[in-house]
């Protein structure tokens, strides 16, 4: 078996990973609560994958009511080594037309209303974002994409909107003055999360449509974004096979990134000052760091 445990969130249109063998479900909670659904494991090509929907099984839960740190803190106490997030996105270039992958980058984070930390109330870290996906596992999945046949770019920049309306068509506009490539709801503050609990991640934005900026393109609506939802699903879940029979032949070593380390640098809170209660949360989330407190 591999060293690998990928835990896999999907976005809208991805409810279910198919292929897993040795299938078993489990509600979890955390300190922050329940993720959005029961976690789904399995193994795939010899590789183990914890299944999250993002949305919650029946898509019953809005980009800004998703529970992010209970999503990331089941993840990582499951055992995920590493996460892979699958998101629908709007494409802010003509060359990205819908059923296109972006290996995302770079963010943008223009949401208002989110959780943005597992710090803070008696214990303070500030993670460094510069780099804020793991540069070796979205290098896997772009090579994934491309070994089955998806048109796919590695590196892109995301707008993250708040929603759950889509954007006006001055926001399009601006966003894509600032020279941004893809627009959605979901990817923060789930990047930053996965950077505080140590977790290397990586992002995958499926292009359903052109957002509302272009000029021969009808605005978007749900109706339009769920028919290509469908064969963009098809395309996550041939990814995921080709990225789990890759994995299941290489070795796996901490990131080149650093992630797996980075609070040793970020805590500020000296320990004779850190809260009990804080420090108690934040343990079953990085007991490596917590434990001993």
């Amino acid at each position: 078996m591999s060293e690998w445990t990928i835990g896999v969130i999907g976005g809208s249109g991805l409810y279910a990973l198919e292929g897993l063998e040795n299938v078993r479900t489990q509600a979890w909670e955390t300190a922050w609560g329940f993720p959005s659904a029961e976690l789904t494991f399995g193994e795939l090509n010899g590789v183990n994958f914890v299944f999250l929907p993002r949305h919650g099984s029946g898509h019953t839960l809005s980009p800004s009511e998703l529970p992010y740190q209970a999503n990331i803190a089941a993840l990582k106490q499951a055992g995920c080594t590493d996460i892979l997030a699958i998101s629908a996105c709007g494409s802010l270039r003509e060359d990205y037309a819908p059923g296109h992958f972006v290996l995302i980058d770079q963010y943008v984070d223009r949401t208002r209303q989110r959780p943005m930390s597992f710090f803070g109330e008696g214990c303070i870290a500030h993670v460094p974002m510069a780099d804020p996906v793991c540069s070796r596992l979205s290098g896997l999945a772009f090579d994934a994409a491309q070994d089955a046949g998806i048109a796919a770019t590695r590196g892109g920049s995301y707008l993250v909107m708040e929603g759950p309306q889509f954007s006006t068509r001055a926001e399009s506009e601006l966003y894509r003055s600032w020279g941004l490539d893809v627009i959605g709801m979901t990817n923060m503050p789930e990047a930053r999360l996965a950077r505080e609990a140590e977790l290397p991640y990586a992002a995958i934005a499926m292009v359903t449509d052109y957002d509302c900026w272009h000029e021969s393109e009808d605005s978007v609506d749900v109706a339009a974004v769920l028919e290509v939802m469908q064969g963009n699903t098809l395309k996550a879940k041939a990814m995921l096979s080709q990225l789990a029979t890759t994995l299941a032949n290489t070795e796996r070593t901490a990131s080149p990134d650093g992630i797996e380390t980075c609070l040793d640098t970020a805590i500020v809170t000296p320990r004779s000052h850190r809260l009990g209660a804080a420090v108690e949360r934040l343990a079953s989330l990085v007991p490596r760091v917590f434990a001993a407190d």
